[in-house]
């Protein structure tokens, strides 16, 4: 008796799973893809527009969009089913991704998407909507917030070591350096600093420019340590 009303249990159990299995439409489906679609591509247009970096990366805004819809479609299928829902959680663990994000922004933006599809996945649509709004009018007021007046520039000076009074005159000139990187290999040197851009700064790099001893000079924009350009 106790192992027919054990196996009515486990019978009524994996029925009751079948049920729940069988209750995810298409429309529903369709539903929290399409919506995921469509807010992904206004985090996408926010990224766009508040993106200072110096190459702006396609195949990171395309994961965006696609990152939101895969996460909304597996939320909506485990929240249906308990059993499929353990079951594609421990194939997902084993998922390792090895890709570095190296912009801490980036990985805002990716939380971003993820939480937007979980939202959609469990049908909280107008949530996710308005939050995404919210959230995308508060970074840009952010970013105007602490956004610098003059972006950080890699100025790189290539030049003869026995012109180095030169290269001192050029730094004398600068209001505000710092030195990255000095390499020196016999007779020729090339000196990094990061400096902010001015009417003043490029005079001074003009007048260096046809100094004796001082071969090239390069200007290149960059990313800053803590990534605000």
């Amino acid at each position: 008796m106790p192992l027919i009303q054990t196996l009515a249990i486990s019978d009524l159990i994996k029925k009751k799973a079948l049920e729940q299995l069988t209750s995810i439409s298409v429309g529903s489906m369709a539903l929290a893809l399409v919506t995921s679609f469509l807010i992904g591509l206004l985090i996408l247009v926010i990224y766009r527009i508040t993106f200072r970096g110096v190459i702006f990366s396609k195949s990171f805004a395309f994961s965006l969009v696609l990152l939101g819809m895969i996460t909304a479609m597996v939320i909506a299928t485990i929240s249906s089913n308990l059993a499929l829902s353990l079951g594609m959680v421990g194939a997902l663990s084993i998922v390792r991704f090895r890709t570095a994000v190296k912009d801490p922004v980036d990985t805002i933006f990716m939380f971003w998407s993820i939480g937007v599809g979980i939202m959609c996945g469990a049908g909280i649509y107008m949530i996710a909507a308005v939050a995404t709004v919210v959230m995308g009018v508060l970074y840009y007021v952010l970013g105007l917030v602490v956004k610098r007046r003059s972006e950080p520039f890699l100025l790189v000076i290539r030049y003869e070591t026995e012109y180095e009074k030169n290269v001192t005159w050029l730094l004398q000139k600068l209001a505000k350096y710092r030195i990255k990187s000095k390499t020196m290999d016999g007779t020729q040197s090339e000196l990094a600093l990061e400096i902010t851009l001015n009417e003043r700064t490029n005079a001074t790099i003009s007048k260096a420019q046809a100094m004796e001893g001082i071969h090239t000079i390069s200007l290149v924009s960059y990313e800053s340590e803590f990534g605000l350009g």
